[in-house]
């Protein structure tokens, strides 16, 4: 068999296996109505997709294929399709399905249906399996699927599909803009376009680093400030400055939360993008009463902010920094090893798609 009616993908069989990757035929769900399939030019490496190849969101059962940063060319659109035509450069991320008819859906908030679909390691109402990027197809639902500007390079615009959106829906829905004071913690995969779009947002833009090597990477992304917290003192200086810490780093759990919650303005948000794989640190409910801060989440963006993300990128030329992995058996087990060593600098996209699945 093949294409249409299978897929063909790196996958990995359990988390104790989660660099053997093996290209294996992967069966999509039924192809319907408002359904879109996207053949695969590249796709991002997301920390979600290493914490969830090794266990670290829970267990799995394989073959599981991961990705959900994707960009490639819509081929078929199904006959109930307004948005997409066949031939479009298109963006998928980490969600493929929700209801559309709850109230969640309603308020355009999608992203937070009670029945969404990831874009894989998740199932279907039909019981049909969700499968990756990392893989030569895709089918989504038209609503999950977005053009891509013509001024984005692929490889640039695949981290924002989810790296992207995480961190811009936050800052939206938070307000920020010119007269704003937003602090970035950890300038990484997610940090380094948080700050970005801080700044395109107009935002005085702050960003905070244990690492002393990266402050030069940070100003050149356009921090105002650069924040070293391993200085001592450093949280005093900042006390009652900022409107939103958006914290990047997936190591919240090593965190002092009472400094970094010190430095919010009277209800100012401690907001979690970067999710580990531990529990929060403990913090006394006292430390609320300080400021009335707030410690938030969010689960990616919606359909409205995902547009405006991408437009916003275009227009004031916001970037993913990435580096490239031809996609293969080695190429998957090259990408998580250097996620789990840290050797990345800030994102990874894995390319040659049409040399690894050609026919």
């Amino acid at each position: 068999m093949g294409y249409p009616d299978t897929f063909s993908g790196f996958t990995v069989d359990s988390p104790k296996t989660c660099k053997e990757f093996k290209k294996r035929e992967l069966t999509p769900k039924p192809f319907e109505d408002h359904d879109v399939d996207v053949q695969i030019e590249c796709c991002g490496v997301c920390g979600s997709d290493i914490h969830t190849l090794t266990g670290g969101w829970g267990e799995f059962e394989g073959p599981l294929c991961v990705g959900h940063e994707i960009v490639g060319k819509a081929v078929r659109v199904g006959k109930g399709v307004k948005t997409i035509k066949e031939g479009d450069r298109v963006g998928v991320g980490a969600e493929v399905w929700a209801c559309l008819k709850c109230d969640v859906c309603k308020s355009q908030n999608e992203n937070y249906c009670p029945h969404w679909v990831d874009t894989y390691n998740a199932k279907y109402p039909d019981g049909s399996t969700a499968h990756g990027g990392w893989a030569n197809y895709i089918r989504a639902h038209e609503y999950f699927v977005f053009k891509i500007p013509d001024a984005l390079p692929s490889n640039e615009a695949a981290p924002l599909l989810c790296a992207g959106i995480t961190t811009y829906s936050p800052l939206v829905r938070a307000r920020i803009g010119k007269g704003s004071k937003v602090a970035v913690l950890g300038i990484g995969g997610l940090g380094h376009l948080a700050v970005q779009w801080s700044k395109a947002l107009g935002a005085e833009t702050y960003a905070m680093t244990h690492s002393p090597h990266k402050v030069a990477d940070a100003k050149k992304l356009g921090a105002d400030v650069v924040i070293v917290t391993t200085e001592e003192g450093w949280a005093e200086k900042y006390a009652y400055k900022f409107d939103m810490i958006l914290n990047a780093s997936d190591a919240t759990h090593k965190m002092d939360l009472s400094e970094y919650m010190g430095t919010l303005k009277i209800n100012g948000d401690f907001h979690i993008a970067g999710l580990g794989d531990h529990p929060l640190p403990s913090i006394s409910p006292m430390q609320f009463t300080k400021n009335g801060a707030r410690i938030t989440g969010n689960h990616l963006g919606n359909h409205q902010e995902m547009e405006e993300m991408l437009q916003l990128a275009a227009d004031k030329g916001v970037r993913a920094v990435v580096q490239t992995i031809d996609i293969s058996e080695e190429g998957c087990k090259q990408a998580v090893e250097r996620m789990l060593k840290g050797d990345v600098h800030f994102r990874l996209t894995l390319t040659g798609f049409d040399k690894a699945f050609k026919a």
